[in-house]
């Protein structure tokens, strides 16, 4: 993408926003391209995820709606909690 913020375009595609970056790449190779790629180097941190029983998770859904939040937002709530509640175990 280019310095100037209000004009950033991608490099090859020329495009200003991800969805016309899509739009090119959906009718051109990178192929045709490729003497203008490099080599680079990236982390991905993926979000850690768990299972919880189905039954527990039903009944936290519906305590999250019952009281009008996300059922990540009341699961993190407890959790946060019942730990800090554990600190001398």
């Amino acid at each position: 993408m280019s310095e100037n913020k209000n004009d950033q375009r991608s490099s090859i595609s020329n495009a200003r926003s991800p969805e016309e970056i899509g739009e090119y790449w959906d009718s051109h190779s990178l192929a045709d391209h490729w003497d203008q790629t490099h080599e680079v180097e990236f982390e991905i941190r993926a979000p850690h995820r768990i299972t919880l029983d189905p039954e527990i998770y039903v009944r936290l859904e519906e305590q999250a709606e019952s009281r009008g939040v996300s059922l990540t937002t009341l699961a993190n709530s407890w959790l946060k909690e019942k730990l800090s509640g554990d600190k001398a175990a």
